[in-house]
């Protein structure tokens, strides 16, 4: 496909008569959506090549990273494309049928170099979002010395994370309610235990949480190491 716009290149076109893709759920009649903007995006964004931004990150902004510095949490990008695959559902039986959408993901050196760093101190990594631990979770690899590391990572990923996946690169998740039935949600499952998500959406929606991408957030961490998944206040 050939687009003939002149003197400019299209990415500045479609930034400035395009609107930002929302999940299905979210509407706008039109003209409304030019607000999403600057709500739909995360404060660190850097690298333009995303469907949907993390959304989990929409709970940060420059006070919290302000307070988590002031308590020692040193904190790491890493960047990948969301496709517009994470809003569908899985429409399979089989989940090893499942066809995973394809995301370009990087992770830093300077990323992989503070991870190991944490890990070796006896520090805690914390994703921000799905995105974050599909990111961690596919450059992780064994090194030489048969312990498994972050590795600088480059490239496209199609991990499907589902109940079973044996987590190397993350120790907690900070992540807003999925929809039923997708990637999101099983991930989380494989990250807590079913029963456990489960009985933590079925608390959120008898405490009337927000779900979705503009609601609150919870904090997983996995049964292995004796916590719990529960809810926590949003934006």
């Amino acid at each position: 496909m050939r687009f003939s716009v002149g003197d400019e290149t299209l990415p500045p076109l479609l930034q400035q008569h395009g609107e930002p893709p929302l999940p299905p759920y979210i509407r706008r009649n039109a003209g409304e959506a030019k607000a999403d903007n600057a709500r739909y995006q995360t404060i660190y964004a850097r690298a333009p090549g995303a469907v949907a931004a993390p959304t989990a990150g929409l709970h940060f902004d420059a006070g919290i990273f302000a307070e988590l510095a002031a308590r020692q949490v040193r904190h790491a990008f890493v960047t990948l494309h969301v496709g517009a695959g994470t809003f569908q559902p899985v429409r399979v039986d089989e989940l090893a049928q499942h066809v995973m959408h394809e995301e370009y993901l990087e992770v830093p050196e300077a990323t992989a170099r503070l991870i190991n760093a944490t890990r070796e101190t006896g520090g805690r990594i914390i994703a921000v979002g799905t995105t974050v631990v599909r990111s961690l979770e596919t450059a992780v690899r064994r090194s030489d010395d048969g312990e498994f590391r972050m590795m600088p990572f480059k490239g496209p990923t199609r991990m499907f994370i589902t109940p079973g996946h044996q987590f190397r690169g993350v120790d907690a998740i900070v992540t807003n309610f999925h929809l039923p039935e997708s990637t999101l949600l099983m991930l989380c499952a494989a990250f807590v235990g079913r029963e456990l998500l489960l009985a933590a959406y079925e608390h959120a929606v008898t405490a009337q949480y927000r779900f979705f991408s503009y609601g609150d957030a919870m904090f997983l961490t996995p049964m292995t190491a004796g916590g719990a998944a529960a809810g926590a206040g949003g934006r």
